[in-house]
């Protein structure tokens, strides 16, 4: 395995969303390029897995925030008119 894909799961927790985005591209690109062995793809497969959960928590916590912005703002609304 190559020290890319070993990761420990305390450093994916603190990946921001582009990095993890980033860093997914990066993973599916070498799986679709080939030429790894089934251990090294297995290993870039649970990588891309444990990124792809970072970037769904970030952009479920983004939609939660959008989600909670509106709610705020309607109210207001209802009281204009």
């Amino acid at each position: 395995m190559t020290s890319e894909v070993d990761e420990t799961p305390g450093m994916t927790e603190a990946l921001g969303y582009e990095q993890a985005r980033d860093e997914l591209i990066e993973v599916v690109r070498r799986l679709e390029a080939g030429g790894t062995t089934l251990e090294e793809s297995l290993a870039l497969w649970e990588r891309g897995e444990e990124l792809a959960k970072v970037c769904r928590r970030w952009l479920d916590g983004a939609r939660a925030r959008l989600d909670a912005a509106l709610a705020e703002e309607t109210p207001d609304e209802a009281d204009a008119e």
